[in-house]
């Protein structure tokens, strides 16, 4: 069973999945996470496509949206692009094992795992509020130059300030963006044409093959995976 909650961290939410035999895919949508599993504490960064976790184990996770993570971690998000890595492999194996040891200590993992996290936020700072207005941009159906405009930066200055913090170009970002608002939509029970075009899609077809493109899926297998009794992930949650 996969759930979540919001986080005592601004951008942020909570997760758990309790070990189940059968994985479901991770879909892109721009977050990257801090996630505990059986003693293991290791970092997802941004996805471009589907991720099949490997079934079986119990995860913790605080998932931080899009532009976060990469002030939190301390490094810029298209290193970690399509990657699962070790947190060792960032803060160093003395204090990912401290931290790995006091989170599987404690009687709410994920709790821990949170509060681990907010004190490593309150070192780190804010994310870049040049970045988060990118995001609300674009979440907002906008444009990648009406984006550039509006914070005042040129196309290529936009688009190195988009690989650090996203992890991708702000083109790519508005196509997971604008799939995600699409499936939230059809998770509401909007038929595929309505949910494409209020998204900000062209048509069906044209979310029909962003579907295809970034998750692998059809639109109807992915509905019938968000009505199956065991919710999937919403977000970059989860790791092989």
């Amino acid at each position: 069973m996969y759930e979540e909650r919001g986080s005592r961290i601004d951008g942020a939410v909570v997760w758990t999945r309790t070990a189940h035999p059968s994985a479901y895919p991770v879909l892109p949508d721009g977050c990257m996470d801090l996630l505990w599993s059986e003693g293991r504490l290791l970092v997802a960064g941004p996805d471009t496509h589907a991720h099949v976790p490997g079934g079986g184990a119990a995860w913790a996770g605080v998932r931080f949206g899009p532009g976060f993570a990469p002030v939190f971690f301390g490094v810029p998000a298209h290193e970690l692009r399509d990657r699962r890595v070790e947190l060792a492999d960032l803060w160093g194996a003395a204090e990912s094992r401290r931290l790995a040891e006091r989170i599987g200590e404690a009687a709410d993992r994920a709790a821990e795992l949170e509060a681990v996290a907010l004190r490593r936020a309150a070192r780190t700072g804010p994310p870049d509020p040049v970045l988060q207005a990118v995001v609300r941009h674009l979440d907002a159906g906008g444009t990648v130059r009406g984006a550039a405009d509006a914070v005042g930066l040129g196309a290529r200055q936009l688009h190195r300030r988009a690989l650090d913090g996203f992890g991708y170009g702000p083109k790519t970002l508005a196509r997971v963006l604008r799939l995600q608002r699409a499936l939230a939509l059809v998770r509401r029970g909007d038929a595929y044409a309505v949910a494409a075009v209020a998204a900000g899609c062209a048509d069906q077809p044209h979310l029909a093959r962003e579907m295809r493109a970034m998750t692998g899926l059809t639109l109807g297998a992915y509905e019938a995976l968000a009505n199956s009794e065991t919710p999937i992930p919403s977000g970059s949650s989860t790791t092989a």
